[in-house]
């Protein structure tokens, strides 16, 4: 089994530097361990800290309604279905623009209007 090189070592080997910059940054993590503060910030750097650890809110989104445009094609064929259907019995108009019932010999019959998109 193979010996763990020492703190000191493993530094110097990972961020290649010398043993008295591997010693110093073992000295400042003791101190910054026991509550010191050794890189305050400036206040113009505190500032831009806070800054950047604030979430912030997100923006209030107001949904609204989209109103469709009435389609005026396919009213006029509901329509027109409607005027040719003068025999049958109940005839009604379920949706303007797309759906009419009617009754024809004791069956009930719905015609939906649809226009696939382009």
């Amino acid at each position: 089994m193979r010996p763990q090189p020492t703190p000191i070592k493993r530094l110097m080997e990972t961020l290649k530097i010398s043993e008295a910059e591997a010693r110093d940054i073992l000295r400042a993590d003791e101190a910054i361990d026991k509550g010191e503060k050794l890189f305050e910030f400036s206040k113009e750097q505190k500032k831009v800290e806070k800054q950047m650890r604030s979430v912030g809110r997100a923006p209030n989104y107001q949904f609204k309604k989209v109103e469709r445009k009435p389609n005026e094609d396919k009213r006029f064929l509901i329509q027109l279905l409607e005027s040719s259907l003068k025999e049958v019995e109940n005839v009604k108009i379920v949706n303007p623009e797309r759906q009419i019932e009617f009754t024809f010999n004791g069956t009930n019959y719905r015609i939906v209007l649809s226009a696939p998109r382009k």
